[in-house]
């Protein structure tokens, strides 16, 4: 059982809103924080439309709808997370506006409130040090779409104290999530295994080995995922994909994580796949 009572979110986009809805379904008060109230209008706009899909597809009722929708407190002012026991950071990947709005929300929560980041790419460590009480501080990352991917990696920093860890745990258990515990790493668990195999096959598919339709084709029927690689850094957006493996990358040193020629040329030319409209799946044009 949790002892986490009111949860905050520090960003509405793609991420921080479908984090609110986890939370506010499971009977959570949410506030959710943004930097003006047209953002908070499109977060909490794409959130209604994401539980009006679920209403008319049977998988929740009205009730459930209204209800969790009731359970989020949109504001624009930091001082309004005083109370929080949990907050959760799940704004743009830029270290120095992660650092700049966790000083402002721990100079209002509670010295024990727990701080923690959705982070994909950047070291939770590095945040945990710009933070009075480090201790508290660690990593929770959700997977997108976060109402309906199971897994959370509960992100231990080198900081972050056993007792931060179980509490965690017990959160995202209370979501009806599976905790998985990681170290602090490039990419933590599961993109530390992701990001050198989508290389791998940008690499492959640079060299004409196969096309894409075959070569997602082949992964999908014999290795039964449920979407092809190129499919799948269509869906991620290629630009996302470059960022997080340069990241890994320069923090490494490891040639696995280096990001293919192919990718930057794509990224360079605007190919970001399903965001722009075309990619390696998207578009209908091999761009090689």
């Amino acid at each position: 059982m949790s002892d986490i009572g009111r949860v905050a979110v520090l960003g509405l986009g793609t991420m921080g809103s479908g984090i609110a809805q986890v939370a506010a379904a499971s009977g959570y008060e949410v506030t959710a924080l943004e930097t003006d109230r047209s953002r908070l209008d499109a977060g909490l706009a794409a959130l209604g439309t994401f539980l009006d899909g679920g209403v008319e597809r049977g998988k929740i009722t009205q009730a459930e709808r209204d209800g969790t929708f009731a359970r989020i407190r949109p504001v624009t002012d930091a001082a309004e997370l005083a109370g929080c026991d949990l907050v959760i950071e799940a704004v743009t990947e830029r270290a120095e506006v992660k650092r700049e709005l966790f000083g402002a929300v721990a100079a209002v929560v509670a010295e024990d409130a727990l701080l923690v980041t959705n982070t994909s790419a950047l070291s939770v460590t590095d945040l945990a040090a710009s933070v009075p009480g480090p201790g508290r501080f660690a990593g929770l990352h959700f997977f997108n779409p976060a109402p309906l991917m199971k897994v959370v990696e509960v992100v231990r920093a080198l900081q972050t104290a056993p007792e931060s860890v179980e509490r965690l745990v017990a959160f995202v258990g209370s979501l009806g999530k599976e905790p998985i515990i990681v170290k602090d790493r490039p990419g933590f668990l599961v993109n530390h295994l992701l990001m050198p195999y989508l290389n791998d096959v940008i690499a492959e598919y640079d060299g004409e080995l196969a096309d894409a339709e075959d070569i997602d084709t082949a992964v999908r029927l014999g290795l039964g995922h449920r979407l092809g690689p190129l499919e799948l850094l269509d869906l991620i957006g290629l630009d996302v994909h470059l960022h997080a493996t340069q990241s890994a990358y320069e923090a490494t040193l490891d040639p696995r994580f280096a990001p293919p020629p192919l990718l930057r040329q794509m990224v360079a030319a605007g190919h970001l796949g399903r965001k722009s409209g075309q990619g390696f799946r998207t578009g209908g044009e091999d761009v090689r």
